[in-house]
């Protein structure tokens, strides 16, 4: 298994996201309203603003200050102002616990 333990599966809610720090990455953990767990960079690329502060709804995320939304999925931005993409991490669920490797699988 790759990955750090960032949390328990059962610690997440439902379209609401959760700040991890690893390696000292900042990452927000989202459990979508299927059940999937993804992880994204927590920083907004338009501001310094923490995305796991956002709004959860179907596969966004969106940053509370600015309205930008990006995919859980691939990190990319969907509404301006933001036009970069976050970093999307590879996420594994073993035994209940969460564990997300620091290395991105997209920027």
């Amino acid at each position: 298994m790759s990955g750090v333990k960032a949390c328990a599966a059962g610690d997440l809610r439902v379209d609401q996201a959760t700040r991890v720090v690893i390696d000292g990455i900042a990452i927000a953990v989202v459990k979508d309203s299927a059940g999937t767990i993804h992880a994204l960079g927590d920083t907004c690329t338009h501001g310094d603003i923490s995305l796991s502060e956002g709004f959860v709804e179907d596969d966004t995320l969106e940053c509370w200050a600015h309205g930008s939304r990006f995919e859980l999925t691939t990190g990319k931005p969907l509404t301006l102002p933001a036009y970069e993409p976050v970093p999307v991490f590879p996420v594994t669920v073993v035994d209940g616990d969460v564990y997300i490797d620091p290395t991105p699988i997209s920027v």
